[in-house]
């Protein structure tokens, strides 16, 4: 499946970007200057399903025991940590000829910042923990416990007074934007999630081969592919 998704996730990627810098129109009041929505909001909405995917995965593995589950989360973490990260670089990015300033400590990018200190921690946690079971049960308290920041992201700029602008993009309501803005948009975050299944795919591959590393068919597996 990784091929597939990672030849997925570069064709999207390109007609996405095609669209959002070349066909979709400029904004009346934000000019040019927009177009940064097409990577900060796919970004901003992997960020957060990612992390949810993560906490799945952990409870699966707290409640079932499962190691499979439990390398899940760990792959997950890294493209997770990039994609928030991302999100809060094109905020930036974006910020600046819109309000001014790189930065404010506005409702919604605080909670994001810290969702990227969530995937950080978690990471840092696990690292630190020399036996991959304790490790993983660990990360996994960590990852439940972070998810609660999850719909204060969400609804951060329903409940507070911020600067940061409303969902141009609702399940209850038509969108706010021209549709060819929003084709740009959906077709680049169509091509975050086929990025993130293929390398979540690749790297819990090789979590599974490192800490398998002793067994037999590990070994049968590398004598077979070298």
């Amino acid at each position: 499946m990784i091929p597939w998704f990672a030849t997925a996730a570069v064709i999207l990627a390109v007609v996405g970007l095609y669209i959002g810098f070349v066909v979709a129109p400029t904004d009346h009041q934000q000019g040019e200057s927009y177009r940064i929505i097409f990577i900060h909001v796919p970004a901003a909405w992997m960020s957060m399903f990612i992390y949810i995917v993560m906490a799945f995965w952990s409870i699966v593995g707290l409640t079932l025991n499962t190691r499979l589950s439990s390398m899940m989360a760990t792959a997950l973490a890294p493209t997770g940590a990039m994609f928030t990260f991302l999100a809060l670089w094109t905020g930036s990015l974006w910020g600046k000829p819109t309000w001014g300033t790189w930065w404010v400590w506005d409702a919604r990018l605080t909670s994001e910042l810290i969702l990227l200190f969530l995937y950080i921690g978690f990471m840092a946690l696990q690292a630190s923990i020399d036996d991959a079971r304790r490790a993983d049960k660990a990360g996994a308290v960590l990852a439940l416990v972070g998810v609660v920041n999850i719909p204060i992201i969400y609804f951060s700029v329903q409940w507070w007074n911020t600067l940061h602008q409303g969902s141009s993009v609702s399940m209850t309501k038509a969108p706010s934007m021209a549709m060819t803005m929003l084709l740009g948009m959906m077709v680049l975050a169509f091509a975050a999630w086929a990025y993130t299944i293929a390398v979540a795919l690749y790297r819990a591959r090789c979590i599974m081969l490192e800490r398998e590393r002793h067994t037999d068919w590990v070994k049968e597996y590398v004598e077979k592919n070298t």
